[in-house]
């Protein structure tokens, strides 16, 4: 972690652009002296903190093509490859996490896969494809309802300890997303999201959307999917799977019983660039009804309608921008540079990494481990007060050689220490 302080940056540029261009070793200087002493490194082999950022020469090389071809990819028109390699890729990806057919365009139906830039604007699609399908339905159910009452009614649900962008996509959404208490094992259950539903429906609301989060942020907890899907289904809810940083996991085989239930979901996301080695931003996520999508962001002006509309996917129509990068360039390079042999020996080699982490922990009286450990990630703390663990993570941080955050839960305090470099080594 650099030790700048905020405003560091503007004494050491000058005050305006240049009038006349400067030479490129000029500009390659100031990477030294201006950006590079104020980046926290994500990819040093010492960086525990959040969960980690994909990056990798195959990536980087892509990323540069996509630049250099750069195109626009909102219709199929607009870069024909742009749309098809994507369309493709998540076919692949899909495959190599174990989904269901019915989530792949291969099947032949209207379901595929489409990159989205973050898992925050994967739920938020999700939201408004849920808000969609639950509003016409109850306006055939109740055509004398206006748009504003049936919305003031709508509910969804998550996991109290779901990302706070599930939050965040309720209030994006205009509607009221309850955040329900998990088991002892910070998972959430079906029983308890049935009880909502039936509380909510006996006072009149309009339960519409659930989230269900499998690795959380705070421990990496994993909600009963099958569960929870099977009450979805029964009170014809949408079904969002978030599996944000664990889902690059699943192409191991061993792991795939952590999602279990994920056939009788309506949407599925994760990020190969937190830990598949594609650099950010690639947020894969796949749809089984992507028209309700379709539906809720179609405008068609003139100069956007094309001779191949329907044959394709205009992803433009799948996504919040209009506009979006060629981003599948980097999953097909990475994908074929590693193969997935080598890209399953990454999160394996990630997640022993962790296990040797909580042993060392163990085996040590003064630690203990807070959550159990699945994945890369491991939460530990002193045994004793919050305010020990506050000191001992100022120490830690304070050095700027190691860097860890912190997560509370139910007032314990504890230290996540996340496996993210590809250079960490036992030593």
């Amino acid at each position: 972690v650099p030790s700048v302080k905020p405003g560091y940056l503007r004494p050491l540029v000058p005050e305006q652009a240049p009038e006349k261009a400067e030479p490129w070793t000029a500009v390659m200087a100031d990477i030294e002296r201006v950006v590079m002493s104020g980046v926290t490194h994500w990819h040093s082999p010492r960086f525990h903190a959040y969960f980690p950022t994909a990056n990798s020469y195959p990536a980087i090389v892509a990323d540069m093509l996509s630049g250099a071809i750069a195109c626009i990819g909102f219709t199929w028109i607009a870069s024909p490859a742009c749309t098809e390699l994507e369309v493709v890729m998540l076919d692949w990806l899909g495959q190599m996490v174990g989904l269901p057919e019915s989530f792949l365009a291969r099947s032949g139906g209207e379901a595929g896969g489409v990159i989205q830039g973050t898992a925050s604007e994967a739920t938020l699609v999700a939201l408004l494809g849920a808000k969609t399908r639950t509003t016409l339905r109850i306006k055939e159910q109740h055509p004398e309802w206006t748009e504003n009452e049936i919305l003031s009614k709508l509910v969804g649900y998550c996991n109290k300890q779901a990302h706070s962008s599930v939050e965040r996509a309720g209030l994006l959404g205009g509607v009221k997303l309850r955040a329900l208490q998990p088991d002892g094992k910070r998972s959430l259950r079906g029983d308890t999201i049935r009880e909502a539903i039936e509380e909510d429906i006996r006072n009149g609301l309009i339960p519409f959307y659930a989230v269900a989060t499998l690795g959380t942020t705070s421990s990496c907890a994993f909600d009963a999917l099958d569960e929870i899907a099977d009450v979805c289904n029964a009170h014809d809810i949408w079904l969002h799977v978030d599996a944000a940083y664990a889902g690059s996991a699943f192409i191991c085989p061993e792991y795939r019983y952590l999602m279990k239930g994920v056939e009788k979901a309506d949407s599925f996301n994760f990020n190969p660039h937190k830990w598949l080695l594609v650099n950010f931003d690639c947020s894969a996520m796949w749809l089984k009804e992507p028209r309700w999508i379709v539906d809720a962001f179609n405008v068609d002006p003139l100069y956007l309608k094309h001779d191949q509309q329907g044959s394709a996917p205009d992803y433009r129509h799948w996504q919040i921008p209009l506009g979006r990068r060629f981003r599948a360039l980097k999953l097909w390079f990475v994908l074929r540079l590693y193969g997935v042999e080598n890209l399953q020996k990454h999160i394996r080699k990630h997640i022993a990494l962790a296990h040797l982490f909580e042993r060392l922990c163990s085996a040590d009286e003064r630690f203990e481990i807070y959550e159990e450990v699945t994945m890369g990630l491991v939460c530990f703390r002193l045994k004793g007060g919050n305010e020990q663990n506050e000191e001992l993570l100022r120490r830690i941080n304070g050095r700027g050689k190691i860097h860890l955050v912190p997560s509370k839960i139910d007032d314990t305090y504890f230290l996540r220490l996340a496996i993210c470099s590809r250079y960490s080594e036992e030593s």
